[in-house]
Parts: structure tokens; C-alpha cells; sequence
């Protein structure tokens, strides 16, 4: 194979499934963190449209970029790329193919860590000062669950 047929080959566009799995994992932390998009894009000094792009996996974060981001959002770089499915990693732009977005799609649809309620009950959860009532209520829902499974 010739350089040029390589290069036609190697796919780099808009929502590539690493892009947008490191764009989750951004939204996922700063949801957490209870950050709206115009406070991260301040901080950045960006706009939240920008921002809303990153998350997103339209456009691409920088390796600088990505750097602010982990110490704005106070986790290591390896968070970004944290639960990756194995699909995920075959659509890198050398290995895409055109099943990898739906593949990709299934997925994200299947993932709870991705719902808002999810993200919403986390926050709430960590909004309650006292780490004792916290484990309470994490040992209740926990018992609720196990209940539930033996119905």
C-alpha cells in the first residue's frame, strides 16, 4: 500500500469515538463537580459553545488542552480515557470502520453513567456534608437493591 492510498484511509473527522468518549468523560467530571459548561469555558477561557463541542466529540481536545482540563477538573489525564470499551479502541482513526459509530451509539445508549439522573443522583449524593450520613444512605440503597434483585 502506497502513502497516498494510507492517508485516504486514515479517517480523521468530526465525532470520532475516542474524541467523544474523552468528551464524556469531561462532561461526566464537570457534571460532578456541578460546573456548568460557561463556568468550565471561563475558565478556560473559552466560550461554552466550545466547550459544549469538546464534550461532545465535534472537536477535538488538544494534548495542552487536555492538560487544563485535568487540573481544572482536578483527575489525572488517564481519566479521559477511563472505561473505554474495547469497541471504542478499534475506532481509532486507523482502525474505524463504518459498524463503529452505531457499535459506539449502542453503547453509549446502554451506559447508566451516561444518563443524567445518574449524574444528578451522584451530585446529590456528594452534596451531603456528613460523610457518615452519606455511607447511610449508600448501605440503604444498597440493601434496597439486593432486596429488589431476590423478588
Amino acid at each position: 500500500m502506497n502513502e497516498k492510498n494510507e492517508t485516504k484511509n486514515f479517517r480523521v473527522t468530526n465525532n470520532n469515538a475516542i474524541d467523544m468518549h474523552v468528551g464524556k468523560r469531561v462532561r461526566l467530571r464537570r457534571t460532578l463537580l456541578g460546573m456548568s459548561q460557561e463556568q468550565l469555558g471561563v475558565t478556560l477561557n473559552l466560550t461554552s459553545q466550545q466547550v459544549q463541542k469538546y464534550e461532545s466529540g465535534t472537536n477535538r481536545i488538544s494534548a495542552s488542552r487536555l492538560w487544563d482540563l485535568s487540573q481544572i477538573l482536578d483527575v489525572s489525564i488517564g481519566y479521559f480515557f477511563e472505561d473505554m470499551s474495547s469497541q471504542t479502541k478499534l475506532a481509532s482513526p486507523r482502525k474505524a470502520n463504518i459498524n463503529s459509530k452505531k457499535l459506539l451509539d449502542q453503547a453509549i445508549e446502554r451506559d447508566p453513567m451516561a444518563k443524567r439522573e445518574t449524574l444528578e443522583l451522584v451530585r446529590t449524593y456528594y452534596s451531603i456534608s456528613q460523610p457518615h450520613v452519606r455511607k447511610r444512605i449508600s448501605e440503604m440503597i444498597k440493601s434496597v437493591a439486593g432486596t429488589l434483585k431476590g423478588e
